[in-house]
């Protein structure tokens, strides 16, 4: 969802950077550009590297709590939830006219075959995944309602709006407006149901994903990076309490690439 206007006044911004060389050299070009502070006094921060990196460094906000806006510069590849980075540039005076977009994870909540909990979670999405050769098995409930009673196929993924162009493209579920406000549950590589292709929900939805013969299919859990191995049930909610704040330039905002998304050739 997008928020406010563009016009940002930060005083304390800190400066993350990617190890890989090309973000290291672009944060000493910036070394002098603010008087950057720790993450955990910033108003703000600017990210450099790529969209792996800039998952991580939201990842460690939503962790520690310290939730404040972050204005990416791309050093990686894609670069999808990051702004151009061009020798010279002034993210101060970039970061004032950016665009915010407000961005919610989902929280998941997952029980293992030995019985422990564990939460994580994850802006792009969660996937369940078979760790063998055997064809994974789930039963998946919406709202607490049994809507697919078996599911037999490699895995099982639901996505958000950010993440809808990333693994959930890719397993040919649904691109997302980001001011949609719903999620894209999607099959991986489906055997039965035949004709099931996933679903598109309102992201109010609690899902339920239970693993059937979980001891003789086991199945993995992934939140974005993290891994929990040989799970039995993972419920799964947006968690709006952990909301975070994207900062885009003009023109080059996510909802506008999403959208461009669904054109390209």
């Amino acid at each position: 969802m997008t928020k406010g206007g563009p016009s940002n006044s930060f005083e304390r911004l800190a400066l993350l950077a990617s190890p890989t060389e090309r973000a290291q050299e672009a944060a000493e070009a910036l070394a002098d550009c603010a008087d950057w502070v720790p993450l955990e006094e910033a108003d703000a921060t600017v990210v450099l590297g790529g969209d792996g990196f800039m998952l991580d460094a939201m990842h460690k906000m939503i962790d520690n709590g310290r939730l404040v806006p972050v204005y990416g510069l791309n050093l990686g590849t894609i670069g999808f939830l990051m702004n151009r980075y061009t020798k010279g540039c002034r993210p101060i005076e970039r970061i004032a006219k950016a665009r915010p977009i407000a961005v919610s994870p989902l929280r998941m909540e997952a029980v293992t075959q030995d019985g422990r909990t564990e939460c994580f979670h994850a802006i792009n999405e969660v996937s369940l995944l078979r760790e063998t050769r055997q064809t994974a098995k789930i039963e998946i409930s919406v709202n607490e309602r049994v809507r697919i009673a078996e599911l037999a196929a490699d895995g099982v993924l639901l996505s958000t709006p950010v993440g809808s162009t990333a693994y959930n493209y890719s397993a040919n579920g649904p691109i997302l407006p980001l001011d949609s406000r719903m999620l894209a549950l999607t099959p991986i590589s489906p055997f039965r149901p035949r004709r099931w292709r996933g679903a598109v929900l309102p992201d109010r939805s609690r899902v339920t994903f239970r693993v059937i013969e979980p001891h003789k299919r086991p199945v993995s859990a992934v939140a974005d990076q993290k891994e929990l191995r040989d799970v039995a049930e993972v419920r799964l909610q947006i968690d709006r309490s952990r909301e975070l704040t994207l900062l885009f330039d003009p023109g080059h905002a996510l909802d506008d690439r999403i959208v461009a998304e669904q054109f390209a050739s």
